[in-house]
């Protein structure tokens, strides 16, 4: 019984996951490709928010159930992440002011996928601690 719930929870954790991939994708190149006007382009930029935001309630229930060690785990490799972030982040703000930063290599639209990567490298350092 515990195992079909887990695999339900990975199944539900990964739809929700694609739909938001999908619908990210769908709204970039929306947004890049197409002759929009404001209302439709504002509505092709908030598509993903819905999806991401089922992702992330699946996510935080996937990581509920989860025992107390994998939960520490994640708790970790979030500790571990939020200040690589914050560091990227404000780094990248004063290099902004220092010299002219070219938008097509460090706007939000790039940088933004710098986050899973700190998160994993967290949990890759967390897992080599408690395995």
């Amino acid at each position: 019984m515990k195992v079909a719930i887990e695999n339900q929870r990975w199944r539900a954790l990964w739809i929700a996951g694609v739909a938001w991939l999908l619908a990210f994708v769908a709204a970039r190149a929306a947004l890049e490709s197409m002759r929009l006007g404001s209302q439709a382009k504002i509505l092709a930029a908030v598509l993903p928010v819905v999806p991401a935001a089922i992702f992330v309630r699946y996510f935080v229930g996937f990581l509920r159930g989860l025992d107390e060690l994998q939960r520490r785990i994640h708790l970790e490799a979030l500790a571990i992440a939020y200040p690589i972030a914050t560091l990227f982040l404000w780094t990248l703000g004063l290099m902004e002011l220092a010299i002219d930063l070219p938008s097509e290599d460090w706007s939000y639209r790039h940088i933004w996928s710098f986050l899973p990567m700190f998160y994993f490298i967290g949990l890759a350092i967390a897992w080599r601690r408690y395995r």
